[in-house]
């Protein structure tokens, strides 16, 4: 196989991988995009699709050790963590632990926060440019409740986030029933945040692939990375399936299989996936219009042109890409549960991926200590559409060496290397 001298080599084309190399290319670098399979189609695909700055929250939060200690023996529950015999696991969990106290909370919600609001106004800006290709649709959030206490719940993430500049209104069950007239009347109130959005993931993908061929990148699907060449302290070649690259500079954005990469390279990446599940189903006697949180089930619904998703559940595993029966279940009956949805759904199509997951719920961010040209974008845990554009703004920044948009002390890598 013959050697192709590259500028910047992005690993991965999801959401993450083409919000970078988008963000490189228009700023001047020569950009090639590689893919084991095809661009969008790994966890950017069935995500829920949201845009959602009120939800730029990291997974570990204080006060969910008790929580957590339940999910273990509950396969039912929103979060599950699988017990398996694993030193990964088991290191995963004591750095989960530790990261849930306030002061991560504050410094994790605060950066988070900033890289969602810049890729709302991005996403704002593609879709003027691109109008109606990718789904983009501003209608707000409803975060809905049948109990007090996931009420509560939903106005002190909106307190929190009415100081991140955030707005948010709290509802009673009437008027988030009037609101949103396919919930059912269990539901006694909640948040709503009117500046959200949503759009379809993969036509997402879809519009920055061609902004970014359009400026001169290339992407090469089908292209599986199985060996990295070494010299002068520098990653110098990429071994792939189709070619031999030369990059000047190393991009890993391969989400939950940035691990096993990683151990080629002798680095340490501390990603376990979060399975999350999906369907798409329009078995409902009223329609949603709005994308919904169910608070208790953290089910998470959105409107599309034709059906509706349905997206929920977090399972923390290895690299199991199996479907659990009962998970798939619980959506569908949470959802029928508060929404008015016919007897007997059906489904169109049931998806599941592995979202990647750091141990304190915050993206790796920066370089490599070992290899001055290897670049981290990856850990991006729930929030791949929805902070993808900021994150490559916060990573060209500091590729070039400009001041940064937000605060990059939390996303540094050297916290796992």
């Amino acid at each position: 196989m013959k050697d192709t001298k590259v500028d910047v080599l992005v690993i991965g084309a999801g959401i993450i991988g083409i919000s970078l190399a988008h963000e490189l290319q228009r700023s001047g670098r020569q950009v090639t995009l590689i893919d084991r399979g095809e661009p969008g189609m790994g966890c950017s695909y069935g995500n829920a699709g949201w845009i959602t700055p009120c939800f730029a929250m990291p997974l570990p939060q204080p006060g969910m050790f008790w929580k957590s200690i339940g999910w273990l023996l509950n396969p039912d529950s929103p979060l599950y963590i699988k017990p398996q015999p694993s030193w990964l696991l088991a290191r995963w969990m004591m750095s989960f632990l530790f990261a849930m106290n306030q002061r991560r909370l504050t410094e994790s919600v605060a950066v988070l926060t900033d890289i969602s609001k810049y890729s709302l106004k991005f996403y704002k800006e593609l879709a003027d440019r691109a109008p109606q290709t990718f789904g983009f649709d501003q209608k707000g959030l409803l975060l809905v409740s049948a109990t007090e206490t996931g009420i509560r719940a939903a106005e002190l993430e909106m307190k929190l986030m009415n100081d991140r500049g955030i707005p948010g209104e709290v509802m009673n069950g009437e008027q988030v029933r009037a609101k949103e007239p396919a919930l059912k009347s269990l539901i006694k109130g909640g948040v709503y945040f009117p500046t959200e959005a949503h759009a379809e993931p993969l036509e997402t993908v879809k519009a920055l692939v061609k902004e970014f061929e359009a400026a001169g990148g290339k992407v090469q699907s089908r292209t599986e990375v199985f060996d990295f060449e070494f010299q002068n302290g520098k990653i110098d070649t990429v071994v792939t399936t189709r070619g031999r690259f030369k990059p000047d500079l190393v991009v890993m954005a391969m989400g939950s299989w940035s691990r096993n990469m990683a151990r080629r390279l002798e680095v340490n990446v501390p990603l376990l996936g979060g399975k999350g599940y999906s369907l798409i189903t329009n078995s409902f006697e009223q329609k949603p219009q709005h994308p919904i949180m169910i608070v208790e089930r953290k089910i998470a619904v959105t409107p599309r042109a034709d059906s509706v998703r349905l997206a929920g559940t977090m399972e923390i595993v290895d690299r199991d890409e199996g479907i659990t029966p009962r998970r798939v279940r619980a959506i569908l009956n949470g959802s029928k549960e508060y929404m008015h949805m016919q007897a007997e759904p059906e489904i169109r199509e049931v998806w599941r991926g592995l979202r990647p997951c750091t141990p304190d719920g915050v993206p790796m961010v920066g370089f490599s200590k070992k290899w001055p040209n290897l670049f981290y974008s990856l850990g991006h845990q729930m929030l791949g559409l929805q902070s993808a554009p900021g994150s490559a703004r916060l990573a060209a920044d500091l590729i070039a060496g400009r001041s940064p948009i937000t605060d990059a002390r939390p996303f540094r890598p050297e916290r796992f290397e």
